[in-house]
Parts: C-alpha cells; sequence; structure tokens
C-alpha cells in the first residue's frame, strides 16, 4: 500500500511539472495552426518535387494537424506519396513536448528532429522515385476534408486546453504504471522484457508507434526517457507514429489497396531506420 501511495506521489509530482510547459506548448502550436493552416496547405500543394523536404520540415512541428492535412492533399491529388510520407515520418506528435517538459532533455529533441527530417526526406525522395508508379493511384484533384477531431472547437485555448487534459491524463496513466513496473522490477529488467540491446526492440517501437493515437508518443517517450528502450527504438516507433494522419487517410482515400502499400511503405520505414541506428550505436 505504502509502495502504491509513493508511485501516485511521484507520478503526480512528474506530471504536475509538465503541465505548465505543456499548455503554453499547445497554446502557441494552437496559434500556429490556427493562422496559418491555409498558407501550408498552398505551401504543400506548391512545392513540387520539393515536397519531401518541405513535408519533412512541417511534420515538425508537434501536431497532429499536418499530418491530417497532408492526408487530405494527397487523397485530393494534391502532393505525392513521396510527400505524404516524409510528413508521416517527421511528424513527432507530442514527443517533443514530452521530451521538452524534462529539464536538462532539451538536445534529445534536437537530436530526435534531425534523425526524423533526415529519415524522412530519404524516404520521401526514394518512395517518389522507385516506388511511387506501384503505391500510388492516378487521382483528380478534389474537395478537401479535414478530420482532425479539433475543427469543431473555436479560437486557441478552448483547443490547447483539451490537448494539455488529454495529454496530461495518458501521462498520468502511463508514468504512474511505468514508474510501478520500475519500482517493482527495476529499469534493467523492463529493458530486457522489451528486448533491450537487441536489434529487434525497434520492430517492437514501430508496432506501438502504428496505434494512431497520441498515447503511442507518450508510451515510446516515457519509456526512452526512462532509459527502457533505446534511441534507435524511440525513433523507430515515433517515424511509424503518424497519429491520426493514418485513420484520415484510410478515411478520404477510398483506394483501399494504396492505403495498405503505404502503411507498409511506413512500416518499413521505421524499422529498417530503427535497426539501423541500433546496430550503429548512435546516441547509445
Amino acid at each position: 500500500m505504502m509502495l502504491l501511495k509513493d508511485v501516485l506521489l511521484d507520478t503526480a509530482l512528474d506530471c504536475l511539472k509538465m503541465l505548465p510547459f505543456l499548455f503554453a506548448a499547445f497554446v502557441l502550436i494552437e496559434a500556429l495552426e490556427y493562422y496559418s493552416s491555409d498558407f501550408t496547405a498552398r505551401l504543400l500543394a506548391g512545392v513540387g518535387k520539393a515536397g519531401p523536404v518541405v513535408g519533412a520540415a512541417a511534420g515538425c512541428v508537434p501536431q497532429c494537424g499536418f499530418s491530417v492535412l497532408a492526408s487530405n492533399l494527397y487523397a485530393g491529388g494534391i502532393i505525392s506519396v513521396g510527400t505524404l510520407l516524409s510528413v508521416f515520418i517527421a511528424t513527432s506528435d507530442e514527443a517533443v513536448l514530452i521530451i521538452l517538459s524534462n529539464p536538462g532533455r532539451g538536445k534529445d529533441v534536437l537530436f530526435l528532429l534531425l534523425t526524423k527530417v533526415v529519415i524522412a526526406v530519404i524516404a520521401g525522395y526514394v518512395t517518389d522515385a522507385f516506388l511511387s508508379r506501384g503505391i500510388a493511384v492516378q487521382k483528380k484533384s478534389g474537395e478537401l476534408c479535414s478530420g482532425c477531431g479539433c475543427e469543431g472547437e473555436g479560437g486557441i485555448l478552448r483547443p490547447a486546453l483539451n490537448h494539455t487534459v488529454k495529454i496530461f491524463i495518458y501521462l498520468f496513466i502511463f508514468t504512474g504504471l511505468l514508474n510501478f513496473c520500475i519500482e517493482v522490477f527495476g529499469i534493467d529488467e523492463l529493458s530486457k522484457v522489451l528486448l533491450g540491446n537487441t536489434i529487434f526492440q525497434p520492430v517492437i517501437a514501430a508496432v506501438i508507434g502504428l496505434i494512431p493515437n497520441c498515447a503511442a508518443s507518450v508510451i515510446l517517450t516515457q519509456l526512452y526517457l526512462n532509459g527502457a528502450i533505446s534511441f534507435a527504438s524511440v525513433i523507430a516507433g515515433l517515424c511509424t507514429g503518424a497519429g491520426v494522419g493514418l485513420v484520415v487517410l484510410f478515411k478520404v482515400n477510398r483506394h483501399r489497396r494504396e492505403n495498405m502499400k503505404i502503411l507498409a511503405v511506413l512500416t518499413a520505414v521505421g524499422i529498417i531506420s530503427g535497426i539501423v541506428l541500433e546496430l550503429a550505436g548512435f546516441f547509445r
């Protein structure tokens, strides 16, 4: 009973420390999305061969809105499959905000974003150059739809508050479970369960990343911050973690086989990138 009380107290303190940082970040992101979403849509639509670079840069913003936007633009025949994948791969969802909420871990964000952008750009151009004919179906430009789930919310503060509360709940639940497991089993044993220091850990992380929800980012980021998974594994998971963008793609793009091929390429990129980084020993 005392152990449970200590775990809950530590978890509450850890999460409450993050709360003001998360809210401030979400206010900033909502403002950016509110005032520049039309500009971003026009930018992505007009980039041409620079699509994967611009897509990767847009994906760096820790918000599911850009992956949703890319899905709609792709379904409307406006951007290439490589540009779509670059946005999906670069998307970090709430991971960046969670890491920034932990003092002293700022450099992790820099390494994370740089690595994901490089992977996103390479994967985007390789896909457009060699794989697009086998994946993409010819489309006509049409109406774009949204589907993020936030379009009905007015203003900036209310959506930011809703996002903050939702992430806080995820953080509290998973951090509590993680702290309990660490107290009972120890971080070394937890890492072994997750196949720590093996090339198979990135595979598990990549599969977790496919969960179409911000909970996946929370799980992967907290595991990484607590030393249960490697940098290579969190990269693998966050590369496949396109948030609700994948859900929207399956909803708005009627070509199911095409969607499955995109999902397969995304998963392969995440797993291969993670294994390569693991073998190379990056940022251990």
